[in-house]
């Protein structure tokens, strides 16, 4: 029986993934041939992809108009980032004081219709008391005799 073979790291690609490799010289005369695995070259990661955004990029050189056009556009990007950020802090302030105008001139329509309510209310209240003092005691209502039934004795006819 043969001793198996034990695997040989033999070269890495540039997507860091190395090749493994048996030693199949001496398995040759076998009639099963091995075929290479692929692995990945570093064991951290359990062999997942990376994102674009979490690999490393090459540094550039800071001379390079590659560099150059890119802190441009980077610069712009932040000076109209804050430019955003500042036009909704005003906005937002606007609106604040809008807000506070319109609730100060509710609170002086609140009062003005409370002070209405009162004074109809008064009004109200002195009318009614004129009304009752006024009112003379009804007069007693004139009864007429029934007759035996219950009915009046004298009918209108």
């Amino acid at each position: 029986m043969s001793r198996p073979s034990q695997p040989k790291l033999t070269t890495a690609d540039s997507n860091s993934v190395s090749v493994i490799q048996s030693q199949a010289h001496a398995a040759a005369s076998s009639s099963l041939q091995q075929v290479p695995q692929l692995i990945p070259a570093t064991t951290a990661g359990g062999g997942k992809a990376l994102p674009p955004s979490k690999m490393k990029k090459q540094p550039a050189d800071k001379d390079s108009e590659e560099y150059r056009m890119r802190r441009e556009r980077n610069n712009l990007a932040v000076k109209k980032s804050r430019m955003r950020s500042k036009q909704k802090a005003m906005d937002t302030q606007q609106r604040v004081n809008e807000l506070k105008e319109e609730n100060e001139r509710l609170e002086a329509k609140i009062k003005l219709l409370s002070k209405e309510l009162s004074v109809l209310k008064d009004l109200f209240l002195e009318h009614a008391h004129n009304l009752a003092d006024n009112a003379q005691p009804a007069a007693a209502p004139t009864t007429r005799p029934l007759d035996v039934c219950g009915r009046n004795a004298a009918r209108e006819l």
